[in-house]
Formats: structure tokens, C-alpha cells, sequence
């Protein structure tokens, strides 16, 4: 897959420059590579606790190939359970989400717990009798589920590290997310899906790219320089940070208003009372330095190898899977406090809805612009290589630098090739 004339990247200090070969974004080998090398071997995000807040309650996702039954039994404990029946190896619960005290697999009706252990299924007496209490008749765990502040992960990997270990810098960052309110967050509402037919580790490097916000998304900054006092707050004064095991965030300030508590002209006086309020019991909670950061910074948050949480004008999750080299599928959930006012659940989804939604100012954009980069990918042959360089060798890089995709792509080589080659100078191992 990777030959000594061909490396996946090139890393050259003396001239600062980052370079990622095109290849890896169309070459059939590199994606199937990847679902064994990374898909398979990284915590991958299902949900968020709070959208199965009653016992019975369940979500049936796909993760990295997988349908996963994600459920909260009469006990109320989580489970992520692998969605096949362990007869005939059918799906078992055909449902998106609800609530059940049990499922029935439809193929032979063997019915199984919320816990995922077989109650009955027909024709029992020809069976042994301690059919039911083996392991192997239950519906089976994923091998590795964690949470971590609702956050629910999954691995298939068994002997990978501990969650919390795994998310190293990122849990910083997610911590600033959920200390935005006392009372917890909760996905809100439903969950927004589409797909972009270019490569997912495009919106990977997009999401944590805040070099091309201002020329991408120019009509919404034209937009806000009609509700923000003419700009303001401006663009900037932030900068960008590897988190390790590939984890990245932009941590900068913007223009917009954050129901989370700053505010905008067009919120009027009204707005402006509620924000002050939530910034004063911010402050008493966490202390001023860290009440202004939670809420008059914006966060642009990446998990290796596919979840970014966006804490910016609305606060949301976003998660994204390969279906073929030029082709993603998108999941994206809108996250809020449980315990904040009409108010200001109004103005976070109408932030949502303004910039991330589907008809939104930023995702068409983004859509485009990826779906732009993959057809341009077609003269990967002679025109062999995208620049990341920007920003490289400072000291500390900016918020609209590069570094953050270097550090991504520094542990997607490291994983994808870990036996460097040592003849290849510049290649990064």
C-alpha cells in the first residue's frame, strides 16, 4: 500500500512544511485499510445518555459497520449491545429508537431483556436445560463500552486503554462543554443526517480549519455585520492545540451570540438581562477566569478519529463514518442545558439552525467546498499533494493555522503505517 516512492506524507522541518499525498483521499486500499486500522482500534462515540432518560428507552445505531442497540435496562443502567439475535444471527430490534421492556427477534421470536438476555423463545423443552443461562444465548455486549460525562463510547478493540486515557487533552475541553450548566446537557430534539460524497477525512480537517471561515462562510459573516454592532468582537484571538492521540481544538473568540451567555444587539434588552444573569451564576460556580472562558470562548473540538463537539454559537455533536473512499454519511445533534429558560433553548436553536443546519450558512458551504476538494482529487496522479504548512514552526499557532490537521494526520500515519521506513527521509512515521 505504501511504497518508498509513494509516502502517505512529508514532513520537512527546515522548510516548515506538512504535506499529506492526495492519494490518500481516493486509493480503494487506504480506505479499506482504515476501517482495520483505525475504525477498529479507536473509542468510536454512539450517544449521549440523555437521550434515553427512562428504563426501557433504546437507540439503534450503526457504528464503523456495526448495528449497535444501545439501551438503559429496569435497573437503568447503559448497555451497548451488538444488534444480532445469537440464533440465526438476525437483527433484533428494527426500531430507530423508543422504549420496550423487551425485544422480540422477528425471524423465530427468541425475545431478549433490555439487559440483552434471553427471556424465552419458542420451543424451549427441545433445548438443554440451561440453555438460557449460558453467555452465548444472550444478545452480546460490545466489547468495550465507556462513558464519560454522558459522552458514550464504544470500541471493538478489547485490550484498548481506558476511555479517560484515550481522550488525554480533549477531556479538558469536554469538561468546558459540560460545566455550562449544573442541571447537565441533553441532545435536543432529533438528529440531522446527510451525506457528502467526498472523503471523510475532508471533514475531519474542515471541521477544525478555522482558516477558511472567513472566505467559505463570507455571506454569514456579511449577515453578521448587520446583527452584532458592525463585528465588534471580531475573528481571533485564539489559537490551536494538539491534544494528543490525535485529538485537536480551536479555542478562539467571534462575533456571535452564545446563549451560553454572550451577547448580541439584535437579543435586545431582554437577552441582555438573561445573559448577564447566566454569566453571574457562571461566575459563582466556576470563578470568573473560568466563567468568561466557558462562555466567551468558542470551541471547536475533535476526537480521533471521527467525533467533533462544536461549542460555538449553538452547541453541537457531530459524528461521521466512511461508506467508500468518496462517499460519508453525517450524524449531527443539537446539545443544550437542561435546566436553561424558553429564551434561550429559542435563540440556541435558531443559532443551530442558522449556521449548522441543513439549509444553514456553514454546512451547503462545507458540502460544496468538500465535494469541490474530491473531484479535484482526480488529478491526484500528476498534482500529488495538499499543503497544511500553515502556521508551522511558531511557537504557538493560531486558531486559523493548520496545526490542528497536523495533528490529526500525525496519528492517522502513525497508526495506518506504524513500521516507519527508515531510507524515506521527510516521511513522517
Amino acid at each position: 500500500m505504501q511504497h518508498q516512492s509513494d509516502p502517505a506524507i512529508l514532513i520537512d522541518q527546515a522548510q516548515k512544511t506538512f504535506k499529506v499525498a492526495r492519494r490518500n483521499f481516493t486509493d480503494p486500499d487506504i480506505f479499506r485499510a482504515e476501517k482495520d486500522r483505525i475504525f477498529e482500534r479507536c473509542w468510536l462515540y454512539l450517544g449521549h445518555a440523555s437521550e434515553l432518560p427512562k428504563p426501557g428507552d433504546f437507540i439503534s445505531r450503526t457504528v464503523a459497520g456495526r448495528s449497535i442497540l444501545l439501551s438503559r435496562d429496569s435497573k437503568g443502567t447503559l448497555r451497548a449491545l451488538l444488534n444480532t439475535c445469537p440464533h440465526r444471527g438476525a437483527q433484533v430490534c428494527r426500531e430507530r429508537k423508543g422504549n420496550a421492556k423487551s425485544f422480540q427477534c422477528f425471524y423465530h421470536g427468541w425475545v431478549f431483556g433490555a439487559d440483552g438476555k434471553l427471556r424465552s423463545q419458542p420451543g424451549e423443552e427441545s433445548y438443554a436445560a440451561d440453555f438460557k443461562q449460558r453467555d452465548s444465548s444472550n444478545m452480546q455486549p460490545v466489547p468495550r463500552f465507556e462513558i464519560y460525562r454522558d459522552f458514550c463510547f464504544v470500541a471493538f478493540d478489547k485490550d484498548i486503554i481506558p476511555l479517560v486515557d484515550y481522550l488525554a487533552g480533549a477531556k479538558e475541553y469536554l469538561d468546558l462543554v459540560c460545566d455550562q450548566a449544573d442541571a447537565g446537557l441533553s441532545i435536543i430534539g432529533g438528529t440531522q443526517e446527510y451525506s457528502i460524497r467526498a472523503n471523510w477525512k475532508l471533514l475531519t480537517e474542515n471541521s477544525i480549519d478555522g482558516y477558511h471561515a472567513v472566505t467559505t462562510h463570507a455571506s454569514y459573516f456579511d449577515y453578521l455585520m448587520n446583527t452584532t454592532d458592525g463585528l465588534s468582537g471580531g475573528m481571533g484571538g485564539g489559537y490551536g492545540y494538539d491534544l494528543g492521540n490525535g485529538h485537536a481544538v480551536l479555542e478562539y473568540a467571534a462575533p456571535w451570540g452564545r446563549p451560553v451567555a454572550q451577547w448580541i444587539p439584535s437579543w435586545g434588552e431582554d437577552g441582555k438581562r438573561e445573559i448577564e444573569q447566566l454569566h453571574r451564576t457562571l461566575t459563582e460556580r466556576h470563578g470568573r477566569e473560568r466563567a468568561d472562558r466557558i462562555a466567551l470562548k468558542n470551541r471547536n473540538l475533535f476526537i480521533f478519529p471521527n467525533l467533533v463537539v462544536n461549542d460555538i454559537m449553538a452547541l453541537t455533536v457531530r459524528t461521521y463514518f466512511p461508506i467508500a473512499p468518496d462517499y460519508m454519511l453525517i450524524s449531527a445533534w443539537a446539545l443544550g442545558p437542561n435546566d436553561e429558560s424558553a429564551w434561550a433553548r429559542k435563540y440556541r436553536l435558531n443559532n443551530f439552525l442558522e449556521f449548522l443546519g441543513p439549509g444553514g450558512f456553514a454546512t451547503p458551504d462545507d458540502a460544496e467546498a468538500l465535494e469541490h476538494c474530491q473531484r479535484g482529487f482526480n488529478n491526484a496522479k500528476e498534482a500529488q499533494w495538499n499543503d497544511i504548512s500553515k502556521g508551522m514552526g511558531k511557537e504557538r499557532p493560531a486558531h486559523n493555522d493548520e496545526l490542528q490537521m497536523r495533528a490529526f494526520w500525525s496519528r492517522w500515519n502513525a497508526m495506518m503505517f506504524p513500521e516507519p521506513v527508515p531510507s524515506l527521509k521527510g516521511v513522517a512515521a
